[in-house]
């Protein structure tokens, strides 16, 4: 077939591919055009794919450590005079009580209160892979009869798939430090990273179809500390009933940027 004096009205000859089809010239920059004419769209849609970062924060921890109180004295700035332990995730979307009175535009905070109890933790799996930060909320006051079981539930925080390939920092929240024989956080922190040693070393002995965890934590052959974690884990203090979070807001804020 001739593509000169045809009724495409093409003067120019076909030009042959590599493959042997023949590419009209017009055609070819019409497909041009398209092309670069459509890249302001890829562009705009690259940078609202960025903006759509999550703007979730997961509090969990142990029944009794306060999670549900903390989350109230963010939202409301109140502690509500206590809480009863609840079967379902308490959550919403708010700006943070302390920057209510800020002036501009401050993202809000989506905040999850995942109950602690053993039976309801797999509600945790559901919001994992939304988080932009966890707080892993740790009772200062009653730590140490609660210290094996808050390490192991922390353990099985780290090595979740979510958590680590998605290096979800997670903040270790010691909270009712206001009561003077709470332990310090380095005291919690020391304990906890003991504790944590442990099942490491417990769990690395099982056969490997018995394994639950999806990562191991930590650098063999050296005693586990929180710096070897493949995301950032770091620890403070709170106390839920007198307000004192600044703490726990400014770790929200280095996840969720205003």
């Amino acid at each position: 077939m001739s593509w000169s004096n045809g009724r495409f009205g093409y003067n120019n000859g076909p030009i042959k591919g590599q493959n042997g089809f023949n590419i009209c010239p017009k055609l070819n920059y019409m497909l041009l055009l398209l092309l670069f004419s459509s890249q302001p769209f890829f562009c705009y849609q690259f940078r609202l794919f960025k903006r759509t970062k999550s703007n979730t924060i997961v509090l969990t921890g142990l029944s009794g450590s306060g999670k549900t109180t903390l989350f109230y004295q963010l939202r409301d700035g109140s502690s509500h005079l206590g809480t009863v332990t609840s079967m379902d995730p308490n959550e919403g979307t708010f700006v943070l009580h302390s920057e209510m009175t800020k002036k501009g535009k401050i993202k809000p905070v989506h905040l999850v209160d995942v109950p602690g109890h053993s039976r309801l933790r797999p509600k945790l799996d559901e919001f994992l892979p939304l988080a932009a930060g966890i707080v892993f909320v740790v009772d200062a006051l009653e730590f140490l009869p609660n210290c094996r079981a808050a390490s192991e539930y922390l353990y099985d925080i780290l090595t979740k798939f979510s958590v680590v390939k998605k290096k979800i920092p997670v903040l270790i929240l010691c909270n009712k430090t206001d009561k003077v024989t709470a332990h310090t956080k380095e005291f919690i922190r020391k304990q906890l990273e003991k504790e944590i040693e442990k099942f490491r070393a417990s769990r690395s002995a099982i056969s490997a179809a018995d394994v639950v965890n999806e990562f191991t934590l930590g650098v063999p052959g050296e005693a586990f500390a929180f710096s070897q974690c493949h995301n950032k884990v770091t620890v403070a203090d709170a106390s839920g009933l007198t307000g004192e979070i600044a703490q726990l807001e400014e770790f929200i804020r280095q996840c969720v940027k205003p």
